[in-house]
């Protein structure tokens, strides 16, 4: 037998097995449990499944002394807020940490206000102490573009991404870094800053709910809290959301929350006006006049504290 037929032979004769090696990782109940947790965005848990797909084969490509760079995991999570960016953050660093990419698997999310300093010789300090918590783990920059002001040529920022930039090259076995915003200003933060572009591996972009989306979404955060629409209050809510998204400031599965909490303050409020015997039902139920009284109806959103 000549040697490349050795060779050859040798390759075939040693083997993983696949299915083992990804039930022993965990990987799959972590995917399965960002299914449960988020309604829709299958383009965004299609990636997902391709990256931990590709970090599990490149895992088993090193048990078998297979040289291969470890491949780049910076990531960019473009969206509009309520979009699951930072649920999906968090599901990441745990994919990461089971598959031994990451020592810890936590996730430490900030602001510019975080990183950078008011005065000269505060940012630093800051950035590396934020940079030394989410060390083992996946550091995640909510409205990264906030980083860079184009117009200021003296703030404080770009301190701060040049020290993001050292750490992303030089640790990046020990560091994940997550940059999250709105698309539009991301891409503007990227064409300004060619350096963190070149370094950031996966562009994921999460879509909006729609409507049908976000009444399920809502029928969950209800369930989550024991708490359920009467039909007639389902009805009402979906022509809320019909109406609120064509609204400003819209913020997603944000805006459901806020919009369900102020339901639920209006049940309180007329439960506590009926007064006399209540039911476990009733202690249970959002009525349609509980969704109706929004100022949505007459025009007026409701205040939602929408941010990326």
């Amino acid at each position: 037998m000549t040697q490349d037929a050795l060779n050859t032979h040798q390759e075939q004769e040693t083997f993983l097995d696949f299915d083992t090696v990804l039930r022993e990782s965990k990987v799959m109940e972590i995917l399965s449990q960002l299914d449960h947790e988020l309604i829709g965005l299958k383009p965004v848990k299609t990636r997902i499944r391709e990256i931990a797909a590709l970090l599990l084969v490149d895992k088993m490509r090193k048990q078998l002394e297979l040289s291969s760079q470890t491949p780049s995991l910076h990531m960019s999570f473009t969206g509009n807020p309520g979009t699951g960016k930072t649920t999906v953050a968090l599901r990441m660093a745990e994919i990461l940490h089971r598959l031994g990419y990451v020592r810890k698997g936590h996730l430490v999310a900030v602001t510019r206000d975080d990183l950078v300093g008011q005065y000269i010789g505060h940012t630093a300090p800051k950035t590396k102490e934020v940079l030394k918590r989410a060390m083992g783990g996946v550091l995640f920059i909510d409205e990264a573009y906030y980083l860079y002001r184009e117009e200021n040529e003296r703030d404080y920022g770009q301190e701060t991404i040049e020290i993001l930039l050292q750490v992303m090259e030089n640790q990046r076995d020990d560091l994940v870094v997550i940059l999250a915003g709105y698309k539009d200003r991301m891409e503007r933060f990227f064409r300004s800053n060619p350096g963190m572009r070149s370094r950031i591996a996966h562009h994921i972009d999460f879509p909006d709910y729609t409507a049908k989306e976000l009444l399920r979404i809502a029928e969950l955060m209800l369930d989550e809290q024991h708490y359920r629409f009467s039909s007639p209050a389902q009805e009402a809510f979906r022509s809320y959301l019909d109406r609120r998204m064509a609204m400003p400031n819209f913020a997603n599965a944000r805006s459901v929350r806020n919009a369900l909490d102020r339901a639920r303050l209006r049940q309180a409020n007329r439960l506590f006006a009926k007064g006399g015997r209540l039911s476990k039902g009733d202690l249970m139920t959002i009525e349609a006049d509980d969704i109706l009284a929004s100022r949505v109806f007459s025009g007026s959103p409701d205040q939602d504290h929408a941010s990326v």
